[in-house]
């Protein structure tokens, strides 16, 4: 096999990557859009506007719930809460119920589950959407990133919509480059 300079073994020079995930292949399924180490607090989104950040998954998974991890700053007084998986084209796919004024405390993951499990027919990068209307909007576990380059590149997190409640769009629309990118873990 030719791997150009690289002299050497690619599996042990990426097992840094294995910190996305569970090192047990046995283990319960999962997909997440970040690894695990270099997180940090991040703001992603103003109260009532969606926050949709790439995730890639692969033909057959089964995504029935998608988490989220607040920062520093819990939710405070919040009204609406949803979370939507969208195709790569910005259709929606499934929403989770709106959880209202359900409390959503700093440092903790919160699992939205989708009202229909979402069976993935083709392999490639979907998205992962988050909205809440609240007086504080929580900051989220995530990373930040870079403005696509590169012409065809996407967007790794992105906003779009104002004024949502409780239902998610049907689509993405007019999307808005977003560099805060948020954990997100599909189950």
């Amino acid at each position: 096999m030719s791997l150009g300079t690289f002299r050497g073994i690619p599996r042990n020079d990426l097992g840094y990557l294995n910190s996305s995930g569970r090192p047990d292949p046995d283990a319960v399924f999962h997909r997440a859009n970040l690894p695990r180490v270099g997180l940090d607090d991040v703001a992603t989104a103003a109260t009532g506007v969606m926050c949709s950040v790439a995730l890639y998954l692969h033909e057959g998974d089964l995504v029935s719930n998608l988490t989220f991890v607040s920062g520093a700053t819990a939710a405070g007084t919040p009204t609406n809460q949803f979370a939507a998986l969208y195709s790569g084209s910005g259709a929606l796919l499934a929403q989770s119920a709106d959880k209202t004024t359900e409390a959503w405390a700093a440092d903790t993951a919160k699992t939205f589950p989708l009202a229909t499990a979402q069976r993935i027919a083709k392999s490639g990068v979907y998205f992962a959407a988050l909205s809440v209307a609240a007086t504080t909007v929580p900051t989220l576990i995530g990373s930040t990133a870079a403005k696509p380059v590169l012409t065809g590149e996407g967007n790794l997190a992105q906003t779009s919509g104002s004024g949502l409640t409780g239902t998610a769009p049907a689509t993405i629309a007019t999307p808005a480059f977003k560099r805060a990118v948020p954990l997100v873990i599909a189950t």
